[in-house]
């Protein structure tokens, strides 16, 4: 009994004891889910949003901005400038991001003050934007909340942005001509700087005026920098070029930037909207080489968004220089040469559908080209005034028939295709085939005997008719019916391609074309082929397939860039070299060494054999050189469409110098010369040819005596000329 008294007296206390326990173990629970949850968030604030609070606490971005370096220089191989830079004065304006359009509206009113800013360029939608601008009650009462109210009830399928853009349009349908003939000759100004504002991007430099920014704006806006948020005053480079040659291609004016056509492809690129970029020709194709590279700009905000500290972590980098295979000098000769011979040859009966003229000049072993020349005849819109442009893009971009001058890869396709052997004679007479006669210019009505080499240099036709027949598995024999094998057209045309005619050169330029290859309706139209008179080709192609048969069978690549430099340190001298282009060879053709030499031999005695076509020009010259005349009689499909079909001549020649060891070779057309057919053809591609190398080894000699190399590493700049072009400017030369 005392025991289970004793027991009861104890509860109470057991009790108290066991209840505290609880609450104790309760709270340490509490104290470790409480830790928990802390080490928890801080571990996901650290590890998961630790970078975003990082940056939203240093508010920092880096950006490429548009600090104008200076775009890459271009030169010829002995160092003379083709194309320069030209600082200039600009404005400049750079949008934050917190930047509202008011702020922006003030600060062009107050530079509006300070420059004259042109304003041809504002369009009606600019004016009606900035007339609702200024008058943004005027514009809500154009159109009632009923009236939209309405038409969202009768739209509801149309989301909110939709019928926000039907609000917009009907405000600015409703702005009256009267109302924005309220805008003075000063709030145009001011439309104009602020459009160029809106259209930065937000932490880089926009150019508001960069183009004729006379001293005493650039001091006033100067002056007041501290007054205009984000204006500053800086240089710009203008692109000033020295050479009216198109092919070195034309640079966009900021004014125009980027092109719409490829704004994305240089968006991606760090580009902004205004930047020059290359528009054609050498300054596209090399663009990324020239451009340069832009200061890298760190921007540091704080919490509101504005900039309070910049930082440049690069500085830029100015573009490359590039260094051309052109030389300027024999540039400016054989453009004197052919404008002379065009405006011969346009002065002669006949000569109503001649208007262009074109010459190709290079190395055959290096492909580097030395001149490129392309004259056009055409028409002053105005007065009626015929005046020449340059067209050496014309080189690469249009086609012609070529004539004779393909007869010498006749000759080379006959021996590869075992037609005929070195030396092989055959009968050069009228070829009767069914109701068509065939025959050769000097040879109408005789009969006369005719190896290869004297096929060339007199320029046979018939010979090459049966080389081609042979490639058809034909043997003539006069009234014969006439067909040739399956795939004789291919065939031929493949052994052409060998020699680049037909196929892209690899001109290093955009927009080479390959020319026009039709199906012949008849085989007998097939052997026109044979002597150039089918397909087209260009004078590109015609300058690589004599340098093919020049350096003894190997293609060699055309190309304008000789040399990659980095800028020049002291103005004096060209960079340092970067890269060097080498030669590239295309293919070699499947001929022999002495099926090589012995076509050269032929090409040999059109300049200086007995009946060579080429000999009058050629007889007199202190030097050594080989080449082959061509006429081909053709149907006109050029400019003058009342004129098409009508039958017309193209004046072609191509050749090469020294014999022996050749250092230039060239191609020269007239096409659509004269309509007047006659056994007497004009001598005006012959006369262009000789009076080109009489140009060069005049200039050779000269050069030798003034030490000038194209090979030097150290290279002196040269200003050959003080007649500067403008970015957009184009040559005219007047006809007189």
């Amino acid at each position: 009994m005392r025991k289970i008294t004793q027991n009861r007296q104890q509860n109470p206390k057991a009790k108290q004891r066991a209840s505290l326990t609880f609450r104790m173990n309760v709270l340490f629970f509490s104290i470790f889910v409480l830790f928990s949850v802390l080490i928890f968030r801080l571990g996901y604030i650290q590890i998961v949003k630790g970078e975003d609070y990082v940056r939203e606490l240093e508010r920092t971005e880096e950006v490429r901005v548009n600090t104008s370096v200076p775009r890459g220089r271009i030169f010829d191989r002995y160092g003379r400038i083709l194309v320069d830079n030209q600082p200039e004065n600009a404005i400049t304006y750079t949008k934050m991001q917190t930047t509202k359009s008011s702020e922006m509206l003030e600060i062009a009113e107050k530079l509006a003050h300070l420059i004259e800013q042109p304003t041809e360029k504002v369009t009606h939608r600019d004016k009606l934007d900035f007339w609702i601008l200024r008058n943004p009650n005027d514009a809500k009462e154009k159109v009632t909340q009923e009236e939209m109210t309405k038409y969202r009830n009768e739209n509801e399928e149309l989301e909110t942005k939709e019928i926000n853009q039907e609000y917009d349009r009907r405000i600015r349908e409703r702005i009256t001509d009267e109302e924005l003939e309220q805008l003075s000759d000063f709030d145009l100004e001011v439309l104009a700087i602020y459009r160029e504002m809106m259209t930065g991007y937000s932490l880089s430099p926009q150019i508001i005026k960069g183009e004729n920014v006379t001293h005493e704006e650039f001091a006033r806006v100067s002056e007041q920098l501290a007054e205009l948020p984000g204006v500053n005053t800086t240089t710009d480079w203008k692109r000033v070029r020295l050479s009216p040659l198109a092919i070195i291609g034309r640079t966009t004016v900021p004014s125009k930037g980027v092109p719409k056509s490829k704004l994305n492809f240089y968006l991606a690129r760090d580009y902004s909207r205004n930047d020059r970029v290359g528009e054609s020709y050498f300054e596209a194709q090399y663009e990324e080489i020239l451009q340069g590279e832009k200061s890298v700009v760190k921007n540091i905000t704080n919490k509101k968004g504005q900039v309070v500290e910049t930082m440049t972590t690069f500085d830029g980098e100015p573009g490359k220089d590039l260094v051309t295979t052109l030389d300027v000098e024999l540039q400016q000769k054989a453009d004197e040469i052919v404008e002379r011979q065009l405006l011969d040859l346009k002065s002669l009966r006949g000569s109503e559908l001649l208007d262009r003229a074109f010459l190709v000049a290079m190395n055959p072993k290096t492909g580097e080209l030395l001149s490129v020349v392309g004259k056009k005849i055409e028409k002053d819109e105005e007065t009626g005034e015929p005046y020449i442009v340059d067209y050496s893009y014309g080189t690469f971009t249009t086609a012609y028939e070529a004539g004779s001058t393909v007869k010498a890869a006749t000759v080379l396709m006959g021996y590869n295709e075992g037609v005929i052997k070195p030396r092989t004679v055959m009968l050069d007479a009228p070829m009767r085939i069914g109701n068509i006669t065939l025959n050769t210019l000097f040879n109408q009505h005789g009969s006369v005997m005719l190896d290869d080499l004297t096929a060339l240099e007199r320029s046979s036709n018939v010979y090459m008719f049966k080389i081609a027949m042979g490639i058809g598995g034909r043997t003539y024999s006069p009234g014969m019916r006439f067909s040739l094998a399956q795939g004789t057209l291919q065939t031929m045309r493949n052994e052409y391609a060998q020699f680049g005619l037909g196929v892209p050169t690899g001109l290093d330029l955009p927009g080479e074309t390959v020319g026009y290859q039709a199906d012949p309706d008849t085989d007998v139209k097939l052997l026109n082929l044979a002597i150039g008179q089918f397909d087209t080709y260009t004078t590109m192609q015609l300058a690589q397939y004599i340098s093919t048969i020049a350096n003894g069978g190997y293609r060699i690549q055309p190309r304008m860039l000789k040399e990659i430099r980095k800028p020049s340190k002291d103005g004096e001298h060209l960079g340092q070299i970067v890269d060097e282009v080498s030669p590239t060879i295309l293919n070699k053709i499947e001929n022999s060494k002495e099926e090589i030499e012995h076509v050269q031999e032929g090409l040999r005695r059109v300049y200086f054999g007995t009946n060579g076509s080429a000999k009058k020009q050629f007889a007199t010259a202190d030097y050594t050189a080989a080449g082959k005349t061509g006429t081909a009689e053709v149907v006109y499909y050029g400019p003058q469409r009342d004129k098409w079909k009508t039958n017309t001549i193209n004046i072609v020649h191509v050749g090469y110098a020294p014999f022996d060891d050749p250092e230039i070779a060239y191609a020269i057309i007239y096409p659509w010369a004269t309509t007047i057919f006659k056994n007497n053809y004009l001598a005006q591609a012959n006369l262009t040819a000789r009076e080109l190398l009489d140009s060069y080894f005049e200039l050779k000699d000269k050069y030798a005596e003034e030490g000038l190399s194209a090979s030097k590493v150290e290279k002196p700049i040269i200003n050959h000329s003080d007649e500067k072009l403008d970015e957009d400017e184009e040559v005219k030369t007047v006809n007189e």
